[in-house]
């Protein structure tokens, strides 16, 4: 793309996405400034792809775009060590463009600019980046919450079971968003954990999230991570009570022996146990 028409992208540069048009699902922002805003974009095609050489690394092809700030200064510089914009978060919106959750992306260097025919002062970019969390099957979590339709029990069980870790990190990764700075639960409070389709450890954290939180909640996706919710801060803090429904389908399911402090339990065992010490009665149903 020439000078000249890098130049009209400049004129261009702060205007925000139109009324009556489909709204932007990315935003950008510089990770060095809060106020250095890189721009929106309606796609971020790539950005749940891993390139089979490193599994961090991705090429991300941006539709729709309206770059600003340090992304629109690298436009001029393609094809140099100066179209390196630097590192960013790369933030995921609703339908009101309000950020339900971001991703901290390395090393942001766009390789290419087309106009765009999402309209005038838009470009369609392609760039390098480095980002280890977004996960493949993360996208259509996004998407879910977005639309408005993760709005029952069971949506988790509904996808491919290899996306299940997906599910855990789009729902630690919109916690905030979710919970809208709502207080934990009051002291005393029952929950139910639906156990019918807990199969493996993530199926677990999927249940137990959605148990404590509602539709895509979170808490926890690894034990380590429970014992931390368990701590207070998360949708609940001991002492409270849970039922745990259909418990035997899950205990023998999770059978992997993991080490403990006393040798070794198996995982369901040693679930039990961390809710134990953590105050949590647990009901098996």
């Amino acid at each position: 793309m020439g000078v000249s028409k890098i130049s009209a992208l400049r004129g261009n540069a702060m205007r925000t996405p139109g009324q009556g048009s489909e709204g932007p699902k990315y935003a950008l922002t510089s990770d060095e400034d809060a106020a250095d805003f890189w721009g929106f974009a309606h796609e971020a095609e790539g950005l749940f792809t891993p390139l089979p050489e490193e599994e961090g690394a991705r090429r991300v092809h941006l539709v729709g775009c309206l770059p600003q700030g340090g992304l629109l200064k690298s436009l001029d510089h393609v094809g140099s060590r100066r179209a390196m914009a630097g590192n960013a978060w790369f933030g995921i919106l609703d339908a009101d463009a309000a950020t339900m959750g971001s991703y901290f992306v390395n090393e942001v260097t766009v390789v290419d600019v087309q106009h765009s025919a999402r309209g005038a002062g838009r470009v369609d970019l392609a760039m390098t980046l480095w980002c280890e969390d977004a996960l493949p099957g993360s996208e259509g979590v996004w998407e879910l919450s977005r639309t408005g339709r993760l709005n029952r029990p069971g949506r988790w069980h509904e996808r491919a079971p290899e996306d299940r870790r997906a599910w855990l990190s789009v729902a630690l990764a919109s916690r905030e968003y979710h919970r809208q700075g709502a207080p934990d639960a009051a002291p005393g409070r029952v929950f139910t954990l639906d156990g019918r389709h807990v199969v493996d450890i993530d199926s677990f954290f999927c249940a137990l999230g959605e148990a404590i939180n509602g539709p895509g909640g979170y808490f926890g996706w690894n034990l380590d991570a429970l014992d931390d919710c368990l701590r207070g801060g998360w949708g609940a803090a001991p002492p409270f009570t849970l039922h745990w429904r259909s418990s035997a389908g899950a205990r023998a399911r999770l059978v992997e022996r993991v080490p403990t402090r006393g040798g070794e339990a198996s995982l369901f065992d040693l679930l039990l146990e961390i809710f134990e010490e953590r105050g949590v009665d647990v009901v098996l149903r």
